[in-house]
């Protein structure tokens, strides 16, 4: 059995460049299909967040026009519930890397606004990618990757091939125009080798120890290969 831990935003809003409040947090199918994977493998899931905050998540994930029909929103909501260690979060200033076997980051808007400038995210990615351990990050969740910097002030990440959500996808979702800053611009300006791929098809990319998914419907394929990278 392998340690695996989850890093979820701890904010239940992204600031537009307007200066209100979106509400969000974390997205559901995000985390629910791949802790189904992991969990229904034998592996334990461990949740942290900046603080130890009890993660919000964004309730437009729960909605059945994003999960085919009420039936799909009804059984991501009893799945969500029914994940114990959500509620019981320990803060991601006490993690040690070393303690776990892979990590993994979901998304929702939520990253765009704490993690891309949390410090202590930004080691935990950098140590991982550099252990050699299975790293997987999905959607909104490669925000985080922007706070992973050396001392000179580049990107762990450069250079690196990954998938994120698009330009085009923020566009279609009707935030793009409010937004401050857009996800594939900014990694892009880090140096990141963004892989685009369709918008709101599964897109997985695999960098060696990197795995990365684009969207919403990329977690349950994303978790597949971070279980064959854990044998």
């Amino acid at each position: 059995m392998s340690k695996i831990l989850f890093v979820l935003t701890g904010v239940d809003h992204w600031t537009l460049a307007d200066g209100t409040k979106h509400p969000t947090g974390f997205w559901a199918e995000e985390v629910v299909a791949p802790y189904e994977a992991f969990t229904a493998a034998g592996h334990e899931v461990v949740v942290a967040t900046p603080g130890g905050v009890v993660p919000t998540v964004d309730a437009g994930s729960l909605a059945p026009e994003v999960n085919g029909g009420r039936e799909g929103a009804d059984e991501v909501a009893a799945a969500l519930a029914s994940i114990g260690e959500i509620q019981h979060p320990i803060r991601l200033e006490d993690v040690r890397p070393a303690d776990y076997d892979a990590v993994f980051y979901p998304g929702g808007h939520g990253p765009m606004e704490d993690l891309a400038v949390n410090a202590t995210s930004g080691k935990v990615l950098a140590d991982t990618l550099r252990s050699g351990k299975p790293l997987g990050v999905v959607c909104h969740g490669p925000a985080a990757l922007l706070a992973a910097t050396d001392a000179d002030g580049s990107n762990v990440f450069a250079g690196r091939k990954v998938a994120a959500f698009t330009n085009a996808e923020e566009t279609q979702a009707g935030l793009a125009e409010k937004a401050k800053w857009l996800l594939e611009t900014r990694l892009v300006e880090a140096g990141v080798d963004v892989q685009v791929g369709e918008p709101w098809v599964p897109h997985v990319v695999v960098d060696g120890n990197l795995v990365t998914g684009q969207n919403p419907s990329s977690s349950a394929p994303l978790a597949a290969e971070l279980l064959k990278k854990l044998g």
